[in-house]
C-alpha cells in the first residue's frame, strides 16, 4: 500500500527547517566547544561543506526515486539491497537516538527538577499521536513551531551580540588541533541532518521530482544562516571555555546582555524547538522503518498504512515505544555522537549512490559527491570513541540480523 501525496514545497521546507533548527541549535555548542574551543567555527564550516555535498546527493536521488525511505530506497535502487539496508539501518538507529535526545532536551527546559524523564516520555507519546493523525497535521504544527523558534533565536542572537565581547574569544582557533576541530564538525553535523526528513517523505510530496530537490536546498541554506549567527553570538558573549561548561549556552549568552527578560523567552524557544525536531524525526524515522518493512528488511508487520489517516501507524507506534525506553535510560550528550555516526553512515551510502547515477539523472557535479562521501568518513572516525564503538556494534547487529533472515528465507 502507498502513502498519499499531500505536501507542497512550503510544507516540505518547513518540515526540513523544523528538523534542522531544533534542539541541536540549543544543545550542540557545549560539546563542540569542549572539542575545539573557538575552532568550532571552523568545525561548523566543515560540517556545512560536508552537509551541502550530502544535501545535493539526496536532492539528486530524490528527483529520480520519489518514494518513502530516503537513502534506504536510493541505495537499494542504485547499488543493491545490502547497501540500502546499511543506509536504512544507520538512519533508523541514529535518528531513534536523536528522538530520545530531543525529548530529553525539551524536558531539560520545560520540566521541574526531578521530573525531566517523565515529562520527556509524555512529549514522545503526544507527538507520536500527532503524527498518527496524518502528515498534513505534522506539517501545520511544524510551521507554527519553526516560526516560534526563529523568533526566540532572533531575540537570543540580538541579546548575545549586545553583550560585552568575551576577552579573546576568537583567539587561537587552532589551539585544540585539527582532530578537535574535526570532532566538533562531526558533532555539529548533527545539526544539519534534518534535510533527510524531506527525502524520507518522497511518497507524500506533490510533484516530488521538482519539490524535493528545491526544498532540501532551501531548508539547508536557511538552517546554515541561523546556525552561523547563533554560533558567533554564543562564542562572543561567553567565550569558548564558558560555552564548553554551560548546559544552556544560548540562554546564558542572552543573559550576559543584561536583558533579564530574554532568558525565559529562550527557554520557551528551546522547548518548542525540541518538540519541532521530535515531531519531524518521528515522521522521518517512521517512514524509513515503513519502507524497510515493506521490503522485508524489518518485520513486515511494520509495513501497514492506516486506511483513513494514510500514515505508517504501526511503525510510528513501535518507534514511540522504543524511544520511550531510551528516554528512561540514555544520556543526552552521548545520544548526539551516536546519532551523528548513524547518519554519517547513511549519507555515505547516499553519496556513493548519487555518484553512480548517469545521464539525465545527474544534477550536480560528481565532485560534490566525492566531497560529501570523504567528509562522512573523516567526520565519523573522529567522533568520540564511545560513539564510534557503539555505532559499529549496532550496525554489526543489524548486518547479522539481515544475514540470518536471508539464510532462513532461502532454507524455507
Amino acid at each position: 500500500m502507498s502513502l498519499e501525496r499531500r505536501l507542497g514545497l512550503g510544507d516540505a521546507v518547513f518540515i526540513g527547517l523544523g528538523s534542522m533548527i531544533g534542539a541541536g541549535v540549543f544543545a550542540v555548542w557545549a560539546p563542540a566547544a569542549a572539542a575545539a574551543g573557538a575552532g568550532l567555527l571552523i568545525g561548523l564550516a566543515l560540517a556545512a561543506i560536508v552537509a551541502f555535498g550530502n544535501a545535493t546527493s539526496s536532492a539528486q536521488l530524490a528527483a529520480v526515486h520519489p518514494t518513502s525511505g530516503g537513502t534506504y530506497a536510493y541505495g537499494r535502487a542504485e547499488l543493491g539491497p545490502w547497501w540500502g539496508f546499511i543506509a536504512g539501518w544507520g538512519f533508523v538507529i541514529g535518528k531513534t537516538a536523536s528522538c530520545a535526545a530531543m525529548a530529553l532536551t525539551f524536558a531539560a527546559y520545560a520540566a521541574p527538577p526531578g521530573w525531566e524523564r517523565p515529562v520527556a516520555i509524555v512529549a514522545v507519546a503526544a507527538l507520536v499521536t500527532v503524527n498518527l493523525f496524518g502528515i498534513t497535521r505534522t506539517a501545520q504544527l511544524t510551521r507554527v513551531i519553526v516560526v516560534m523558534v526563529l523568533v526566540a533565536l532572533s531575540i537570543a542572537v540580538a541579546a548575545g551580540y549586545a553583550a560585552p565581547d568575551s576577552p579573546g574569544w576568537l583567539s587561537a582557533p587552532l589551539s585544540s588541533g585539527w582532530y578537535g576541530i574535526l570532532q566538533s564538525a562531526g558533532l555539529l553535523f548533527f545539526a544539519f541532518a534534518g534535510y533527510a526528513r524531506i527525502a524520507t517523505m518522497g511518497e507524500e510530496v506533490r510533484d516530488p521530482t521538482r519539490t524535493i530537490p528545491r526544498a532540501i536546498v532551501v531548508a539547508f541554506a536557511g538552517a546554515l544562516v541561523v546556525y552561523a549567527a547563533v554560533a558567533v553570538a554564543v562564542l562572543s558573549a561567553l567565550g569558548p571555555a564558558e560555552v564548553a561548561s554551560s548546559t544552556e549556552p544560548v540562554a546564558a549568552a542572552a543573559s550576559a546582555s543584561g536583558w533579564s527578560w530574554t532568558e525565559p523567552v529562550v527557554r520557551v524557544g528551546a522547548a518548542v524547538a525540541s518538540l519541532g525536531a521530535l515531531l519531524a524525526l518521528v515522521a522521518g524515522v517512521g517512514r524509513t522503518t515503513f519502507a524497510m518493512a515493506r521490503e522485508g528488511d524489518l518485520p513486515r508487520f511494520l509495513a501497514a498504512v492506516h486506511p483513513r489517516r494514510h500514515v505508517p501507524h504501526r511503525a510510528e507506534l513501535v518507534l514511540g515505544a522504543v524511544v520511550i525506553v531510551l528516554v528512561a535510560l540514555v544520556d543526552l550528550r552521548g545520544a548526539i555522537g551516536f546519532s551523528s555516526f548513524g547518519v554519517l553512515l547513511y549519507y555515505l551510502v547516499a553519496n556513493i549512490a548519487a555518484y553512480r547515477q548517469q545521464g539525465e539523472a545527474r544534477r550536480y557535479p560528481r565532485g560534490l559527491q566525492v566531497l560529501g562521501g570523504v567528509g562522512c568518513v573523516i567526520l565519523s572516525v573522529t567522533l568520540p570513541w564511545q560513539s564510534v564503538v557503539a555505532g559499529v556494534a549496532i550496525v554489526a547487529i543489524g548486518v547479522v540480523y539481515r544475514a540470518v533472515r536471508l539464510r532462513l528465507t532461502r532454507a524455507a
